[in-house]
């Protein structure tokens, strides 16, 4: 009977802690009045602050669409940059709420860090850019070359793979952020900098002469890019999952900034396009929101394709195509869970 007691004792703190997990993150950003959103310490087109210190970018407008839906607005976000080493352990010690900052999903991170990963918004994998003037055209022939990386990133691991499978050798030059990197490179502190490709065409657009840097053809890794919250409140990673399932089916539904005002009205023909905006079902409370989550995000950011073109499509400085990243039904790979 003791034994009994005493599993029973453990199995009802077992509970208190889960259900204490479970139900904190939403009502703490609710509380506060603003969400937390741990991003990098600056990669143009991705997640960058201005002069007056207003960040803009493709990672950034995902953090305004989790903001618009959960607190009504998408300005009410405080932003955490973070370096590739301490982005995981800012999330995981509370002092961020959610994580968009161009990090990629791997099996360590999500079992052994602790972290749930939302859906992919890019599929992306690593490269290399080099000064033209070396006359190299292939990551092959980088035998003994020095070259930057950020430290605390799979692109270490995947250099030394690359490497070792290549049987050619290399010096590393370790650095903290995109800029340390971009100063070493310039500075000729290095001969290559590697990183995700969308990671180089960004830092090379912020370049004085681009033209005169190229990125080689190979892609050595995938680099599948999302967000991430912590283990143990599912109730909010449902609500990130779902705000990037939101924008990625609102493009393909034809819901922009524009038109969601007017769409969102009352119940059209369309039931995914009712579901989406909150016409129809009841899918908001089933994520601890209201039923307009949804528009909010899209009124906020609009939907992905505008937020790509927007920040880093081929018409910026960035100039990225949208390649995988293109919806499913337009060549692409990107494809969201539907909302029924």
């Amino acid at each position: 009977m003791k034994l009994s007691i005493k599993y029973a004792a453990a199995a009802v703190a077992l509970a208190s802690v889960a259900g204490t997990a479970q139900a904190g993150t939403l009502e703490d950003v609710k509380a506060r009045g603003e969400l937390n959103c741990v991003v990098s310490t600056g990669v143009a087109g991705f997640a960058a602050p201005d002069d007056k210190g207003a960040w803009s970018g493709f990672d950034v407008d995902f953090c305004r669409a989790v903001a618009a839906a959960v607190l009504g607005d998408g300005s009410k976000v405080s932003f955490v940059p973070t370096t590739g080493k301490t982005r995981f352990t800012v999330l995981n010690s509370g002092e961020g709420d959610i994580l968009f900052r161009n990090t990629t999903e791997t099996m360590s991170r999500d079992a052994d860090l602790k972290l749930t990963f939302l859906p992919v918004n890019y599929y992306d994998g690593q490269g290399f850019m080099i000064p033209k003037a070396l006359g190299v055209t292939s990551a092959k022939d980088l035998d003994g070359a020095s070259i930057c990386i950020q430290t605390g990133t799979t692109t270490e691991l995947n250099l030394a793979d690359y490497f070792r499978t290549n049987g050619i050798s290399y010096e590393p030059v370790p650095v903290e952020t995109n800029a340390e990197a971009q100063t070493n490179y310039l500075g000729g502190r290095c001969d290559v900098f590697t990183t995700d490709a969308s990671g180089l065409a960004s830092t090379r657009a912020s370049f004085e002469a681009p033209a005169e840097h190229i990125i080689l053809p190979e892609i050595i890794s995938k680099e599948p890019l999302g967000g991430a919250v912590r283990h143990g409140d599912d109730q909010w990673a449902d609500i990130g999952k779902w705000v990037v399932n939101a924008l990625i089916n609102a493009e393909e539904l034809g819901i922009t900034q524009a038109n969601v005002d007017e769409m969102g009205k009352a119940a059209g023909d369309n039931p995914s396009v009712n579901r989406l905006l909150g016409t129809e079902g009841d899918f908001g409370s089933m994520i601890g929101l209201d039923a307009q989550w949804a528009m909010r995000a899209i009124q906020a950011v609009g939907n992905y394709g505008e937020s790509f073109d927007r920040n880093i499509g081929p018409s910026t400085a960035i100039g990225l195509e949208r390649g995988l990243n293109a919806q499913w039904k337009d060549g692409g790979i990107l494809y969201a869970a539907p909302i029924r």
